[in-house]
């Protein structure tokens, strides 16, 4: 009786312990959504495309700039962050929100299908572990389109395992509803990923993966995606024709068949040699990867070990959660325009691969508590990561490449008629801080306004010649990562001969390097 009391009491602690854990992880993404500015690229922009969409009430087509419609990406996490901002108004909360309800669904679509496969021990460790890689921790809590598509193809997985284990309408339907919300999510990405990880799980289980084939519900499935999703692609080729071709072939042959594609319409291509994608797989499962790792060689360098490794191998299970894993990233080995983003599909696949591995390691050992607490402190990694990189942005904003706090500055300075410019071009966390109400110029544009009697408020790149023109060297005003605002007083008298001569040499400058 003492024995069964103690492992009662220790299940109790153990699962005190995740639930513990799980509370931080969710906490700490909370709190560095909140105070970490938008910065970079990425999500100012996709911000910024829902913040229009939540302006103008346009829900068809996402808008890039005003009159310049967003082909790049379907409407849903759009859809989503607008009705954040018209609920919690437009910040970083509201822009990342969505992001960490789609994660927070994923993860418990991964316990509920693992708990109903498995066990309750391999569910807590799956959750766990998907949660706390450095790329879901990350994309939880950031204004991107990953998670909504990474929630899709996660409940494509999972709901083709249920299949023939769920007989609610929601878990028959779950494959399909899971490519809808991939298709609206991200495109037709999501039809290839499935297909390819069912296709290389036929290879393997044959048998097994015909038998399931027939199990699902093809005509009415087809027919709820079709439903779900066409409405939107029509509606958005009708309103802003050549969508289609863009987006299909543009998108998703061209940019990956392609290194530097040149066809982006908003932004540059990526270059990487092809199989880069593996590396960026290390980062984005870190630092699981590396009790993953010291797991395998441990059953490898053992007969026993090796025993169970073999028997997990012919596992049905254990193989449809090994081509889970492995097709994204094969997927994009022969790509050279990637992002490290990409993989979050495959994390799932993977933390359930990892979870069952260390269930069968306890199950070697007598004493389970020693064999969960060393794999438990990677769990802390990712959220004790972000709780210094908070405190960090907090003490020193200049770190990051954002102008929130320099468009603040100067929309606070500034009156309500002089405006706000950027040379050449508007940083999009420009763009989302002021609303818009950046613009771009030229410095004749400048020079013109200035002349005219107009106060300007004046952003230079660091790297931009004309930051370091003797008219502007060391009388800026305020000071980001990536730009120096300077407040230009109009001119009072006509201009000087001296000045008129710095004014024609500074112009043939810039027209040399092309300003």
């Amino acid at each position: 009786m003492a024995n069964e009391d103690f492992a009662r009491l220790n299940d109790v602690l153990r699962d005190k312990t995740f639930f513990i854990l799980l509370a931080v992880v969710a906490a700490s993404s909370l709190l560095a959504m909140t105070f970490i500015p938008l910065a970079s690229t990425s999500e100012p922009r996709y911000a910024e495309i829902a913040r229009l969409m939540a302006a103008s009430g346009d829900l068809i087509t996402p808008w890039f700039s005003p009159g310049v419609p967003f082909w790049g990406k379907p409407p849903l996490s759009f859809w989503l962050q607008a009705t954040s901002f018209n609920l919690f108004g437009v910040t970083e909360f509201a822009a990342r929100f969505p992001s960490w309800v789609a994660t927070a669904l994923a993860i418990w679509i991964i316990y509920r299908g693992t708990l109903i496969i498995f066990d309750q021990k391999t569910a807590q460790w799956a959750v766990l572990i998907y949660a706390t890689c450095a790329l879901v921790f990350i994309a939880s809590g950031a204004v991107l389109t990953d998670p909504f598509f990474s929630l899709g193809f996660t409940l494509c997985m999972i709901g083709w395992m249920l299949t023939n284990r769920q007989k609610s309408l929601f878990w028959r339907y779950s494959f399909f509803i899971g490519l809808a919300i991939g298709l609206l999510a991200k495109g037709p990405l999501i039809i290839a990923l499935a297909a390819g990880a069912l296709g290389l799980w036929l290879v393997l289980n044959p048998t097994l993966a015909i038998q399931q084939l027939r199990l699902q519900h093809w005509l009415s499935g087809i027919a709820l995606v079709l439903i779900l999703v066409m409405p939107w692609y029509i509606a958005a080729e009708i309103k802003t024709p050549g969508f289609l071709d863009y987006f299909i072939v543009g998108e998703h042959f061209r940019r990956f068949i392609e290194p530097g594609w040149g066809g982006d319409l908003y932004g540059s291509a990526h270059r990487a040699p092809y199989g880069t994608i593996w590396y960026y797989w290390i980062q984005a499962a870190f630092p699981w990867w590396i009790p993953a790792v010291f797991l395998l060689i441990k059953s490898l360098c053992s007969t026993a070990g090796r025993a169970v490794l073999g028997h997990a191998l012919k596992d049905p299970n254990t193989r449809y959660i090994l081509s889970w894993t492995l097709i994204t990233p094969l997927f994009f080995t022969f790509s050279g325009n990637i992002l490290w983003t990409y993989l979050l599909p495959s994390l799932a696949g993977f933390s359930l691969l990892l979870a069952r591995a260390i269930r069968w390691h306890e199950a070697t050992r007598t004493d389970l508590a020693k064999a969960q607490w060393p794999l438990q402190l990677f769990a802390w990694v990712a959220p004790v990561v972000i709780l210094v990189a908070t405190i960090l942005v907090t003490l020193q904003p200049t770190i990051l490449n954002t102008e929130k706090w320099l468009t603040r500055y100067a929309l606070e300075q500034a009156n309500p008629d002089e405006p706000l410019l950027f040379i050449e071009e508007v940083p999009f966390s420009a763009r989302f801080y002021s609303r818009n109400e950046a613009r771009p110029s030229t410095i004749n544009d400048v020079y013109k306004l200035t002349a005219d009697g107009q106060t300007v408020w004046l952003a230079i790149a660091r790297h931009h010649p004309l930051s370091e023109s003797e008219e502007f060297k060391g009388s800026e005003v305020y000071e980001s990562k990536r730009h120096l605002l300077y407040q230009l007083s109009p001119l009072k008298r006509p201009l000087t001969k001296g000045w008129q001569m710095r004014r024609t040499a500074l112009e043939s400058c810039m027209n040399v390097v092309g300003v």
